[in-house]
């Protein structure tokens, strides 16, 4: 058995950019973290998730960890050069030639991904970034409750509201509610969740208009 799989998980303070789902899927079972995948090449044309990756680089370090291949290669120099040098940290993975089990043929390279890279060697690549850090994520106790209260979730005109909010801190347009809420725990502590909130009150801002009838399906489960 894999001796990391004995060990609790490890808490890395900052968000970790992977490329597939498959590899986060990976990375859960060793670190306890927010992990955002660039759905392999997806990020050159998605202009949104660009968006949020500077907002998040804005307030906090960014861990990128591609696959050792030419593609993750690509895929890293493309983030790394949309963030600022001294937000982002980059780790990589060995190169080992193998073929990851759910895969009936290698990579174009023959040589594993992130999925496919042996547990312990994850654990010992994250280990030096975990606990003692400081993050706004351990200690900001934002919660889906807050978001349904403040009508950025559960309300017809929720999704407008979370982009009208969402701009105050530099977030993309169109982000469901989970990923609001993820991103919003870190680029923001609670207090200034609360201020302006309070402050969109004051001025009557989008997101402070009454309830209208019907139900919005972005409430967080």
């Amino acid at each position: 058995m894999d001796a990391s799989a004995k060990r609790p998980r490890l808490d890395i303070p900052y968000p970790v950019i992977v490329e597939g789902r498959y590899d986060r899927q990976k990375l859960v079972s060793v670190i306890n973290a927010e992990i955002i995948t660039t759905d392999g090449f997806g990020i050159f044309r998605n202009a949104e998730k660009q968006a949020l990756l500077r907002a998040l680089a804005a307030r906090t370090p960014v861990i990128v960890l591609t696959d050792p291949d030419g593609a993750g290669g690509v895929i890293r120099s493309k983030i790394c050069g949309m963030l600022p040098p001294d937000r982002t940290v980059r780790l990589y993975v060995p190169r080992v030639e193998g073929k990851e089990k759910r895969k009936s043929a290698p990579s174009a390279e023959g040589v594993l991904g992130v999925e496919g890279t042996d547990t312990e060697v994850l654990y010992r690549l994250f280990l030096p970034y975990s606990g003692g850090a400081p993050t706004r994520l351990s200690d900001n106790p934002l919660s889906a409750a807050d978001l349904f209260r403040d009508g950025l979730t559960g309300r017809p005109d929720s999704s407008a509201r979370r982009d009208a909010f969402g701009r105050r801190f530099g977030l993309p347009p169109g982000m469901n509610a989970r990923a609001f809420l993820a991103a919003l725990r870190f680029i923001c502590t609670y207090e200034e969740y609360l201020e302006t909130i309070r402050g969109s009150a004051a001025k009557a801002d989008p997101f402070d208009r009454p309830a209208e009838p019907g139900r919005d399906t972005s409430v967080i489960g």
